[in-house]
């Protein structure tokens, strides 16, 4: 497999991880250190980090084993520096214990699709080709695929699933478009579910729109299927005990709604004193656990857009930690 997509196109050339200047710029490496590559994809950012300083050592996860494959291909010059895992990253401090790791001194996530899943048909992750429903990220695992979601959730699952996670306003009339399709026969595959979202809208909106109809749907689906939300609250619950002080994150996003738990976690983090207002001296303790990097987050610039469209959408936020959590404030 891993041939047959290198073949005349080198694997590096074929991939290009979004916002890289920043991203390092953010971690800012250094000799030695350890690092959590929670969503390792083909390994673009975690070649960039083995390269940017002698003895730098990564933990990468991802639940994607074909993804997993063609990282280890790509880095295998990096040698022992490169340790492998076939996770989901919220369970990253199983990873971490097994390599004898109790802190990381920086960790990734860059968060979404990858290039490999949306470009390969039969994952089922685009409706631009037709192919069977699934868009599990780990086609591995017992996980219930797009076509359960499909055929078999609720009316009320569904249109809240495609108003919440891909903030469609015809939510309604599309989960009701699904439903009604199949009492008379199972929805296979997305060029069907397409067609089916498309003409819940009106001809006039299609006509207009400049994106196709369905591309919501279709990342709500990919978003229910794959936890994805759950996956980032777990992480952001429990990351920072696995930083030192001095430690940095960065969380590359591409949805609203997983940029707004990210920051909805940083200010926390940021936060001082949490007793109660009417409390006259502060008794928790608690203090300011990390500072903000950048006062907005951080896009692609120009040049990187003509180059990977894909960008467009990707939001970066990073933070250095500069405290220790109270203890009734440490992640479970």
């Amino acid at each position: 497999m891993a041939r047959a997509l290198t073949g005349e196109k080198t694997l590096g050339a074929r991939h290009t991880p979004v916002l890289l200047p920043q991203t390092l710029e953010a971690l800012a490496p250094y000799a030695g250190g350890r690092y959590l590559d929670g969503t390792l994809g083909l390994g673009g950012h975690s070649e960039a980090l083995l390269a940017a300083a002698p003895g730098i050592e990564i933990c990468g996860l991802d639940r994607d084993g074909a993804a997993l494959d063609l990282a280890r291909e790509r880095l295998a010059p990096f040698g022992r520096r490169m340790h492998f895992f076939h996770s989901r990253y919220s369970r990253f401090a199983g990873a971490l214990r097994e390599l004898g790791w109790d802190r990381v001194d920086g960790a990734l996530l860059d968060i979404g699709v990858s290039s490999l899943q949306l470009d390969e048909n039969e994952r089922g992750f685009s409706f631009m080709n037709d192919a069977l429903l699934d868009m599990r990220m780990d086609r591995r695992s017992e996980d219930l695929s797009a076509w359960h979601w499909v055929n078999q959730a609720s009316f009320e699952r569904l249109r809240e699933c495609i108003a919440t996670l891909g903030e469609d306003p015809r939510a309604d009339r599309i989960a009701r478009s699904i439903v009604d399709a199949r009492r008379e026969k199972p929805i296979r595959g997305t060029a069907e579910l397409a067609s089916l979202v498309e003409r819940a809208y009106p001809s006039a909106w299609r006509r207009k729109s400049r994106r196709h109809p369905a591309t919501r749907t279709f990342q709500a689906l990919r978003m229910a299927v794959n936890d994805e939300l759950g996956e980032l609250g777990l992480f952001l619950r429990r990351i920072l005990a696995y930083l030192p002080v001095g430690g940095r994150l960065a969380v590359i996003t591409f949805h609203s709604l997983e940029d707004r738990l990210v920051k909805q976690a940083v200010r926390r983090w940021m936060e001082g004193c949490r007793c109660p207002g009417h409390a006259a001296v502060c008794v928790c303790g608690h203090q300011p656990e990390v500072r903000v990097l950048h006062k907005k987050p951080l896009r692609a610039g120009a040049d990187e857009l003509v180059s990977n469209p894909r960008a467009g959408s990707a939001k970066l936020r990073a933070v250095e930690k500069i405290a220790e959590a109270a203890p009734q404030s440490e992640p479970a």
